[in-house]
């Protein structure tokens, strides 16, 4: 089974959004619905960003890889070089 890392973005928060799932529709329908945490306060959350793995441990890896930058513009040139290719 395919784990994905992604990034997700609000237009009306104007922040993103970083995790991993093996089940990325699920997910984002999640992220959009009304619930408590970080993503539950808007609903216009897409998908900009994701990249596939064999395995849950290396998506988590990434995820924790891009957490760690803490730097928006870092998060936005990965984005962007992402949807170049």
């Amino acid at each position: 089974m395919p784990y994905h890392f992604y990034i997700l973005s609000s237009e009306t928060a104007d922040k993103y959004y970083i995790g991993h799932t093996s089940q990325l529709e699920d997910r984002l329908r999640k992220h959009n619905s009304n619930h408590k945490g970080f993503t539950g306060k808007t609903n216009d959350w897409k998908v900009v960003y994701t990249e596939t793995f064999e395995t849950k441990s290396e998506a988590y890896a990434r995820e924790r890889q891009a957490k760690a930058w803490k730097n928006r513009n870092r998060i936005t040139e990965l984005i962007q070089r992402g949807k170049s290719v």
